[in-house]
This record gives C-alpha cells, structure tokens and sequence, in this order.
C-alpha cells in the first residue's frame, strides 16, 4: 500500500507541470481562475485517469468464486445444485462475462484443474 501510495504522491505531484500551462493559457484570455481551474482539471482527469488506472489496478492474490444455489450445472446439466464459477484470478478475468457457466462441486473441480494446467494461478 505504501509503495501505490508514493506512486500516487509522484502523480499528484507530476500534474503541476502539466496543468500550469493550461491555467496560464486559460487566464491570459481573462476566463477567471475558477472556470480555469475546472478547464485544467477536465483537461487533466483525461490525462490522468489512465494513470491512476495503472497505479490502483487490482493484484489478484486469491481467486475470485461467484455462487449460485439451485442452478444447473454446465458441464453435467445436474439440476438444482449449488454450482460454482471462477471469476478472477492470477492470468484470468471473467468479470464481464455475458454468458457465465456456473459448475457443479466435480465439475467446477475438474474444470479448475484444467485451468491450473493451462497456467492460470488459483493459489
């Protein structure tokens, strides 16, 4: 936390130099420090949104399991069990999946080992 925290003090300090000329500009046509100030900032949260981005983005240490009671399984098509779906993990994203497939318990074990096989890291 401490190391995203200096690298977010650097960022923040990285932001004078680039919105300094925008404010300049902004004020020498006599737009007022206010309406200069929000042009900068807009101006800036295109910039540095990316950045932050980077800086905040998610370090997957355990893997992400979304439940679902009385559903059906993918694999096997058992009825009204509790079925299980890797989301996230290490190498794997499925966050914005449209078409989840949620598992039976021995399906979504087998399918986890072919997962670990295939390189995606679930310890």
């Amino acid at each position: 936390m401490l190391k995203k925290f200096g690298l977010y003090a650097l960022r923040w300090q990285l932001s004078t130099p680039v919105l300094i000329p925008i404010l300049s500009y902004c004020l020498d046509r006599d737009t007022g420090i206010i309406t200069a100030t929000i042009i900068a900032n807009f101006i800036g949260s295109f910039i540095f949104f990316w950045v932050d981005k980077f800086i905040f983005r998610a370090n997957i240490k355990y893997p992400l399991w979304e439940i679902r009671e009385n559903s059906q399984c993918f694999d096997c098509g058992k009825q009204n069990c509790r079925c299980y779906r890797l989301v996230k993990a290490k190498n794997y994203d499925r966050l914005d999946d449209r078409h989840p497939q949620f598992r039976c318990e021995a399906c979504s074990e087998k399918r986890a080992e072919e997962l670990e096989a295939s390189g995606v890291r679930l310890a």
